[in-house]
């Protein structure tokens, strides 16, 4: 309920709230509008069956990093936690921002707001090479019709293959990229059954 919420976002002091509207003791929003009011460094991801406009503009004007609407789907879940999860890592990770960066955290759909390919001075994780990088990069730079990503995705075995690197090293560059926005990863079963991890461009 809205007292728990409170009590333990002061506590805990959390970067990531997920939040319903509708709580036994109060509106979800009345709380959002109190943590903006007091400060508190905190994101919000709305979790409701709230559909109205009026409550969506109140939520975004208000400084919710996303909205979800009952019933969510997982997927739908697991790419607004991968988004904060690039936005949290873009903001904590440097002191300052070049445009670039400042584009994809307020325009991450945008076209041109990703990584410049040839950015020389991107700040990678350790164990992450650069050169090798932009080569997985290339095989996601397909065009909007490109039918075998936009429906099935690419299997770390299929992109190593193409770089001519191991499953392994594959996997961990793309890994890495779903944690950055421009991947995300969903399960395909293929025709035999079994089922394989895959990784698709966003779109």
């Amino acid at each position: 309920n809205c007292a728990e919420a409170r009590e333990m976002a002061e506590v805990l002091e959390p970067d990531l709230l997920l939040l319903d509207l509708y709580l036994p003791d109060g509106n979800g929003m009345d709380l959002l509008y109190e943590l903006r009011r007091c400060g508190q460094a905190v994101d919000v991801i709305l979790i409701t069956a709230a559909r109205e406009v009026d409550a969506v503009q109140q939520a975004l004007r208000n400084g919710a990093f996303d909205y979800l609407v009952k019933p969510v789907m997982f997927s739908r879940f697991a790419e607004a936690l991968r988004s904060f999860a690039s936005h949290h890592a873009t903001l904590s990770g440097s002191n300052k921002l070049e445009q670039h960066d400042i584009d994809r955290l307020l325009h991450p759909h945008t076209p041109g707001s990703g990584v410049p390919e040839k950015e020389e001075n991107e700040q990678v994780p350790k164990g992450i090479d650069i050169i090798t990088l932009r080569k997985i990069r290339a095989v996601f730079a397909t065009p909007e019709d490109g039918s075998e990503l936009q429906n099935s995705g690419l299997s770390a075995e299929e992109v190593g293959t193409r770089i001519g690197a191991s499953r392994s090293t594959a996997r961990r560059y793309l890994e890495y990229m779903t944690t950055t926005g421009e991947l995300y990863a969903d399960v395909v079963y293929g025709a035999v059954g079994r089922p394989e991890r895959h990784y698709f461009a966003q779109r």
